[in-house]
C-alpha cells in the first residue's frame, strides 16, 4: 500500500542510508551509491560528499537526483523521491556534524567531524519532486 504523505516523510527523516541515483550520460546506467542525508518533513534534502567525487559532479551536471530508502522488518517499506538540485555549496561545520550525527553514535561524532576536511566537502539540497513509497505488510 501507498503511504501518505506524512507517513512516508516521517519514515525519510529517520536515518536510512540511502541509495542515491543520478544520470549518468548516454549508453549508461544512472550511477547509484550509499549516501548519509538529513530530511526534515516539509523540507529539502541534504547529502555532503566530495567536491572532486563521480557523484558530486554528476549531480552538479545533472541538476537532480532521486534516493530510495528502505526496510526490510518488520515489515519491508520504502521510499522513493526525486527532485531538481535547489543549491549546493561548501559543507559547513554544522551541515557535517548534524549529518554525520544521524549515522554515527554520539560519542563518534566529534572524532568523524574533527578528522573530516571541509575543504573538500560540499553539501546538495535537493527539493522533493516525486515520491513513490509502499509497505508491503508483514511478508511470510
Amino acid at each position: 500500500m501507498p503511504l501518505s504523505m506524512a507517513v512516508r516523510e516521517a519514515f525519510l527523516a529517520e536515518s536510512h542510508i540511502a541509495s542515491l541515483a543520478v544520470e549518468s550520460g548516454e549508453g549508461r546506467a544512472p550511477l547509484t551509491v550509499p549516501v548519509w542525508y538529513d530530511y526534515s518533513p516539509g523540507g529539502d534534502i541534504r547529502f555532503l560528499t566530495d567536491e572532486d567525487s563521480i557523484k558530486a559532479r554528476l549531480v552538479a551536471k545533472s541538476g537532480r537526483f532521486s534516493i530510495l530508502v528502505q526496510r526490510v522488518s518488520p515489515t519491508y517499506r520504502y521510499v522513493s523521491v526525486e527532485g531538481p538540485v535547489v543549491g549546493s555549496g561548501p559543507t559547513t561545520l554544522d551541515e557535517l556534524t548534524r549529518i554525520s550525527g544521524r549515522y554515527l553514535p554520539p560519542d563518534a561524532v566529534s572524532g568523524y567531524v574533527q578528522g573530516s576536511d571541509l575543504n573538500v566537502l560540499v553539501t546538495f539540497r535537493m527539493r522533493p519532486e516525486r515520491w513513490l513509497s509502499a509497505d508491503l505488510g508483514a511478508l511470510g
